[in-house]
């Protein structure tokens, strides 16, 4: 398990998922909460790995950071786009390591945060009126339509309305990669699914030992579903990854006088 979380990174990967779970441990003679963060990333290849995974006292910044830095330094390079959700020590630590990397806030997080502004009875509402940004089928549309969105609840709830005008840019971030890629990218979807695998394992034991010993079937848990990705389908296609892996048009040059 060691030999796996401490493996060279040799690919590239343009997209990766953070997030992070909480699990009961004894520690000190206390029983408290251990945040288990966990990296997935996509390759130019499209396969999925997961990339690394550690614990930790708290999700704050300095772990965090910690944390990406330790992947870093085993090779990570190449990330285009970091899909997380808004926690405020999660976003510094990126914004401290992954420079030139744009960062994505995750779509169902902020629906749960935005539905903290209205009352209960309006939130089926709001939900439902948030997500048809989503289902607009080229960036141009969902611009407009966050914006109609945005002034359509101002009336009667300005404060819903501030923060959509406020977190645009990072909750449409996904509109600036290939269209095949939006459903995948705009959320943490995907490592939701595997944080659901995790508690189901670790709701088994209850309340481990120590720290180590939940890095231990933790670390074994995800090194398992990091080799069944490296034998299952793409997770994104070649054809649909060729826009995002394309270099750059040259600048021309300038006429001569």
């Amino acid at each position: 398990m060691e030999r796996f979380r401490a493996r060279p990174l040799t690919a590239t990967y343009p997209y990766i998922w953070l997030d992070a779970t909480f699990v009961k441990v004894r520690d000190g003679g206390r029983v408290v909460a251990q945040a288990v963060v966990v990296a997935v990333g996509v390759t130019t290849d499209g396969v999925r790995e997961v990339l690394g995974v550690d614990v930790g006292p708290s999700e704050d910044g300095a772990f965090w950071l910690t944390f990406l830095r330790s992947l870093l330094a085993r090779g990570l390079h190449g990330v285009r786009l970091v899909i997380s959700d808004a926690h405020a020590g999660l976003r510094q630590a990126i914004g401290a390591s992954l420079h030139g990397a744009a960062w994505q806030r995750c779509r169902v997080h902020f629906v749960r945060n935005a539905l903290a502004h209205v009352p209960k009875g309006a939130q089926q509402l709001v939900a439902a009126t948030i997500r048809t940004i989503f289902a607009q089928p080229t960036a141009e549309a969902a611009r407009e339509q966050w914006r109609h969105v945005a002034d359509g609840f101002r009336g009667r709830w300005p404060r819903l309305a501030q923060l959509l005008d406020e977190t645009e840019a990072e909750v449409l971030a996904y509109l600036s990669f290939p269209v095949a890629h939006w459903r995948q990218i705009w959320s943490t979807n995907p490592l939701e699914r595997l944080n659901k695998e995790v508690k189901r394992r670790t709701d088994v034991v209850g309340i481990f030992p120590n720290p180590p010993a939940l890095l231990r079937l933790v670390g074994m848990l995800l090194a398992e579903q990091h080799d069944e990705w490296q034998v299952s389908r793409r997770y994104f296609s070649a054809e649909s990854l060729a826009p995002l892996l394309a270099p750059a048009d040259p600048i021309p040059a300038l006429a001569a006088d």
